[in-house]
């Protein structure tokens, strides 16, 4: 049976952590979306569980951090153990202590929660913005046309119905349907070629203020991580031997993912015995391997998260930077869809995050291969917390100030936060769009703001103008002169086009510079 054809703007495939984020932006900017997931039910496991600095100034914007902290805890310090013997106590991130305050960055520390449960909250919100998510429901095949794409989505109860969308996005994971579908390569492969195991367990007697680890452990290395909003801990193990290659007998074995294998895996390799072990929630064995997609965009249809790149687990990037693909490119089909900006603005998607998701799956591979468990040796950093990571070189990057400081803030990088300590005042411009989600000023001047990010909070752009005049600007845009205070410190004086992802678009002394980058965006 065949239903008739449904319409929608942007049709995502998947509803991992990559989809939900899309949905929910697109959503709170008034366009259509189409979210789909071939499973019954979201990904029940913990897999994705550490949410970097970045990425939680995102789920800040997009209306959750505060259900995020609620339901999540910092890294807890680890624990080595040696035959039934605590060894002493070291920390993944970070160090000892809190770090010193930092006005600019409001989530200084990674913060551990379940990928299952991150998930949850994302689909919360995306109900709450109108959205929902179809389950069950798998992409089939797909035609492109030039103004737009034809899906056949198969449902549960194997109908078949076409969805036609103005674009669609590929969230559907490493073995991306779509993109087979649409025949883009990936290139990659293993980073090691010894086989792990991940589960979620109940276990007692063991507490919950430290991931433990067993480095020396019989048969591999062995962690249990207490996991927030849970009982459970997630197990990692890892099999085969160290040094010896693909098609090694060792190396070959696939790790018993049942429940009794898993729960004779815990108790080999630690003192716990086998009846402190109770429910496994889920269990998957894989091997650490990378790849890359060659692009991430062929005609009507994106790329976005592990359908583009995929990570080795070392230094919790793969849904971190899934999570900031779909930020990047939500902003822009609402530019293209809501504000008829030009289509070549879809463009910078794949030109800006290709080579970010290159980067960092070289960030990732080397902290996996910089020497299994030991006390430091996983032990992760500011590069790690994406911070720093930006568009220096990309094709919405304007820096126009000539003679600027080596270590300056430049047009690319991530706009920085800051309390309003200086003298804060402006307007807030076609505010009938710009506090959509409910959570944008909108009134004139600052209003309750107290940071940069609540006035950059919301579906717009924004303008800063440091120690400088607010010109007139395009209905949808907010901006807002400061004079002084932290601000005038950390960005210099000039007048900043702060795009919806929290990145600096154009940064210049000319007001006439701004109409030409702001028309780029629709925003005439």
């Amino acid at each position: 049976m065949t239903h008739a054809t449904t319409r929608t703007e942007v049709l995502i495939v998947g509803a991992g952590p990559t989809g939900l984020t899309l949905a929910c932006d697109l959503a709170r900017r008034g366009v259509s979306a189409l979210l789909v997931e071939q499973a019954g039910t979201l990904f029940p496991g913990s897999r994705g569980k550490g949410l970097q600095p970045r990425t939680q100034e995102v789920f800040e914007d997009l209306g959750l951090l505060t259900a995020v902290h609620a339901a999540g805890r910092p890294y807890p310090r680890m624990l080595n153990w040696e035959d039934g013997e605590r060894q002493g106590e070291w920390d993944l991130v970070g160090g000892p202590g809190p770090a010193a305050p930092d006005p600019t960055v409001p989530f200084p520390s990674v913060w551990m929660l379940p990928q299952w449960r991150t998930q949850e909250l994302l689909h919360e919100r995306l109900r709450e913005l109108g959205g929902e998510v179809v389950l069950g429901t798998a992409l089939s095949g797909l035609d492109q046309y030039p103004d737009r794409v034809e899906a056949r989505l198969t449902g549960p109860d194997g109908a078949e119905r076409t969805v036609s969308a103005r674009y669609l996005v590929a969230a559907d994971g490493g073995r991306s349907t779509v993109r087979r579908a649409v025949g883009i390569p990936m290139t990659g492969g293993q980073v090691d070629p010894r086989p792990a195991l991940v589960a979620d367990l109940e276990i007692d007697g063991l507490d919950r203020e430290n991931w433990h680890v067993w480095p020396k452990a019989p048969g591999g290395p062995l962690l249990l991580c207490p996991l927030p909003s849970t009982t459970a801990f997630q197990l990692f193990a890892q099999f085969g031997a160290e040094g010896n290659g693909e098609g090694s007998a060792e190396n070959d074995a696939e790790p018993d993912t049942s429940p009794e294998g898993v729960r004779r895996t815990v108790a080999a390799r630690t003192h716990l015995p086998e009846s402190a072990l109770g429910r496994v929630h889920w269990a998957s064995g894989f091997r650490p391997r990378t790849a890359l997609a060659e692009r991430f965009r062929e005609g009507r249809v994106f790329l976005a998260g592990d359908a583009a790149h995929i990570h080795s687990p070392a230094g919790g990037q793969g849904l971190n930077t899934s999570i900031q693909d779909a930020y990047n490119l939500g902003w822009k089909l609402g530019q293209v869809l809501r504000r008829g900006a030009d289509e070549a603005l879809l463009d910078s998607y794949e030109e800006e995050r290709l080579p970010i998701a290159a980067e960092v799956l070289e960030i990732s591979t080397r902290l996996h291969r910089a020497g299994g468990v030991r006390a430091g040796a996983l032990r992760r950093g500011p590069r790690t917390e994406q911070l720093g990571l930006g568009y220096e070189d990309g094709p919405l990057t304007v820096e126009a100030r000539p003679g600027l400081a080596e270590d300056a803030l430049r047009a690319g990088e991530r706009a920085p936060d800051a309390p309003l300590d200086g003298t804060a005042g402006g307007a807030a411009n076609g505010t009938e769009d710009g506090s959509e989600d409910g959570t944008a000023d909108s009134g004139s001047g600052t209003g309750e703001a107290r940071r940069l990010f609540e006035l950059f909070r919301g579906p717009h752009v924004t303008v800063l103008a440091v120690g400088r005049a607010l010109p007139e600007l395009p209905a949808g845009v907010h901006g807002h002169r400061i004079d002084g205070g932290v601000t005038e410190r950390v960005y210099g004086p000039g007048l900043f086009v702060v795009r919806p992802d929290g990145y600096l678009g154009l940064a210049t002394h000319d007001p006439a510079d701004l109409p030409g980058y702001l028309g780029r965006l629709g925003l005439h």
